[in-house]
């Protein structure tokens, strides 16, 4: 299976020139100028997380994407994430079948519990139904997923019961992956639905995430199930070389991490913590073409990746920056990686 490379974007609200935050509207209306030149430049995948604060501007993925789809020709569009357990699963299922016609066939869902928690009190939900919430929900997607006859109980919602959900694909499949953190029991649980995961890395060295996709396969071949893709999700900045690339990048990189910090009590984070996840062994793909190629390969073979998503876009990183960062990223480092891998 050929690796794919895509890219992926809260649409972080940044600074204009003169200092103050753009406003949403602008940094949506830069996503998807973001999102055309990534297909225009032959990646692979393009994905928009949602969230429901005020430092991201995309609350509603399926919409920018059904404008991307009439915008790009090839370029796969998914979410990065849907935050499934505050979402109805019926309609995330009809919005990315309506998404997949439009764009004749190239939607895709992945699905998570989000890294925020704001959409569980803005939703009318109990953060006590957390687990609940994303178990039978999940439950309830695989369900419609498969295009048959639904008969479905739980304890969240009534039970349901329906000869079809419209719009059908025309495939019959949409497909749907897993956003998994660090833990065991979700990428079981993945395995259990047949669905690929992909691992968000935020911190520390892909190596640690080893032994997480090792279980996931383990998972799928004691269930009887069909080997799967892994993907995986990290930040990253690519530059001309790793100097500019440390410089254009940490102004907006560091701040971030350390207003995140002071929202979840983690200590603050120094300059020089912030160089070692910039560094070879951190989660940031930071540097130059081939710094960052060498690292993307590294992380591919170490953990067996079927795609790497970059999260290209971070705190208040400009827009003219993240344009950069993508033609970079698609004439530069894919190319390096595919040489590298044996697939050019």
């Amino acid at each position: 299976m050929s690796l794919e490379l895509g890219l992926d974007t809260f649409g972080d609200i940044a600074n204009g020139p003169d200092g103050a935050p753009l406003h949403p509207a602008v940094v949506i209306r830069e996503v998807l100028a973001e999102g055309e030149l990534a297909d225009r430049l032959g990646l692979d995948f393009f994905g928009i997380g949602e969230h429901h604060r005020d430092d991201y501007a995309v609350s509603a993925p399926d919409v920018l994407l059904a404008g991307l789809a009439g915008r790009t020709d090839r370029i796969r569009l998914g979410t990065s994430v849907t935050v499934l357990s505050s979402d109805d699963p019926v309609r995330v299922f009809q919005r990315f079948s309506t998404v997949d016609a439009i764009s004749n066939g190239r939607a895709e869902i992945t699905v998570g519990r989000g890294s925020f928690i704001e959409s569980f009190p803005l939703f009318g939900l109990d953060l006590g139904d957390y687990e609940t919430l994303f178990d039978e929900k999940l439950d309830l997607l695989a369900a419609v997923v498969a295009e048959q006859p639904v008969r479905w109980e739980g304890s969240i919602r009534p039970p349901l019961q329906v000869e079809k959900i419209m719009p059908a694909t025309e495939s019959g499949h949409l497909p749907v992956w897993v956003g998994v953190g660090g833990t065991p029991q979700s990428v079981v649980r993945a395995a259990h639905y047949g669905f690929p995961v992909i691992i968000a890395i935020i911190g520390g060295s892909a190596r640690q995430f080893a032994p997480l996709a090792d279980l996931y396969r383990r998972a799928l071949s004691e269930m009887g199930k069909p080997e799967l893709p892994v993907g995986v999700h990290s930040p990253g900045y690519v530059a001309a070389t790793d100097e500019q690339a440390r410089e254009e990048f940490m102004p907006h990189f560091l701040p971030y991490m350390n207003k995140l910090g002071r929202e979840r009590r983690w200590a603050p984070m120094g300059k020089e913590q912030a160089l070692q996840q910039l560094g070879p062994g951190g989660a940031v793909y930071c540097g130059s073409p081939d710094t960052v190629a060498a690292k993307i390969v590294d992380t591919v073979q170490v953990l067996g990746l079927s795609r790497f998503q970059l999260k290209y876009s971070f705190g208040t990183l400009p827009h003219d920056q993240r344009m950069e960062c993508i033609r970079l990223y698609a004439e530069e480092v894919v190319p390096r990686v595919r040489a590298q891998l044996g697939e050019d």
